[in-house]
C-alpha cells in the first residue's frame, strides 16, 4: 500500500485506543451569529478518548467556533453535543482552554496566573501551592512562578497559558492557535514539549491551526474544514509513530503527509468557493 493510502486508512496509535468509546460527539452542530453570519453548518465529529485531532481550515471556516462550542463558550444554533467517556456529570470542569494569545494578568505574577482557574473555583492560594508548583513543572516553568508577564518572553507566557489550563487537570485540552504568533524556533520547541506531555499523561487534544505543517507534525488525525459555512470536508489520519523527533519533520514520510494534507486543504478551500 502507497503512504498516500497510508495517510487515510492505517489505524490510529495506542495512544487514541484506549477507549473506543468518544470522550465528546458532535451531530450536526450549526451555528448562526447575531448578525446573520452563517459560521458553522451540519458539522459533526468524534474525538475518542487520549486522541491529539487537529482542525485545520483557512481563517474564518469556524474552526474556532467549533472549539468554543466544545467549551460551552457558545451556543450552537442547532445540533448536539454529548459526552459519551466524561468521567463528571459537568464535562465543562475536565476542559482545560489555551487561547491564541495568553491573555495573562500583568499585574498577578507567574504562579498567580496559573491559580487563577482554582481562585474562580474558590480554591486559597494556599491551598492550591501543590497544584501550582506541579502545573508550572510541567511546562519548565519552576523556576519563574514570582516573576511577572513582562518579563517573559512570547514563548514562556503562552507555557504560563498551557500551565493555567492544566492546573484543572482537564481530560481535555482545546487549543486555538496558541502557537500562531510565535517565531519558528519557539512554535517547534512548544510543538515537542506538547507532545511529551500528551503523551505522558494521556489527554485528549483538540488543536486548530491553519498550518499544515504544525498540523502533520503533531496530530493522529486532521480534520479539514471547508469555509463558508464551516464543516467538515475530509478527514486524514497520520499514522507515524510517537515519540515524533526532529527526525520526522525532515524525513520523506513527513513531505509527503504534508503534501497529501495540503491537497486537501486546497480542495476543501476550493470547495468553500463554489
Amino acid at each position: 500500500m502507497s503512504l498516500a493510502a497510508d495517510l487515510m486508512t492505517a489505524p490510529a496509535s495506542a495512544a487514541s485506543r484506549r477507549d473506543g468509546v468518544p470522550l465528546v460527539s458532535l451531530r450536526n452542530i450549526s451555528k448562526t451569529f447575531s448578525n446573520g453570519t452563517l459560521a458553522l453548518s451540519d458539522f459533526s465529529l468524534d474525538v475518542p478518548k487520549g486522541q491529539f485531532v487537529s482542525l485545520l481550515g483557512p481563517s474564518g471556516c469556524g474552526k474556532s467556533t467549533a472549539l468554543r462550542i466544545v467549551a460551552s463558550l457558545g451556543e450552537p444554533t442547532s445540533g448536539t453535543i454529548a459526552w459519551p467517556a466524561a468521567a463528571n456529570s459537568d464535562p465543562s470542569r475536565e476542559i482545560g482552554f489555551v487561547f491564541q494569545e495568553p491573555t495573562l494578568m500583568p499585574w498577578a505574577t507567574v504562579a498567580d496566573n496559573v491559580w487563577l482557574p482554582l481562585r474562580l473555583k474558590g480554591q486559597s492560594r494556599r491551598a492550591a501551592s501543590e497544584r501550582i508548583d506541579e502545573a508550572l513543572a510541567m511546562v519548565g516553568l519552576e523556576a519563574f512562578a514570582t516573576a511577572y508577564p513582562r518579563e517573559l518572553s512570547g514563548g514562556m507566557k503562552m507555557r504560563v497559558s498551557i500551565a493555567r489550563a492544566l492546573i484543572t487537570r482537564p481530560q481535555l485540552l482545546l487549543m486555538d492557535e496558541p502557537f500562531a504568533a510565535l517565531d519558528e524556533i519557539t512554535r517547534f520547541k512548544l510543538n515537542n514539549d506538547l507532545l511529551v506531555l500528551w503523551q505522558k499523561f494521556g489527554w485528549t487534544v483538540i488543536f486548530v491551526t491553519h498550518s499544515v505543517f504544525e498540523s502533520v507534525y503533531l496530530s493522529e488525525r486532521i480534520v479539514v474544514m471547508a469555509p463558508r459555512p464551516g464543516r467538515v470536508f475530509t478527514e486524514l489520519t497520520i499514522p507515524a509513530p510517537y515519540p515524533r523527533l526532529e527526525s520526522f519533520r525532515t524525513s520523506p514520510e513527513y513531505s509527503e503527509y504534508c503534501r497529501r494534507t495540503s491537497d486537501a486543504l486546497h480542495a476543501a478551500i476550493a470547495a468553500g468557493e463554489t
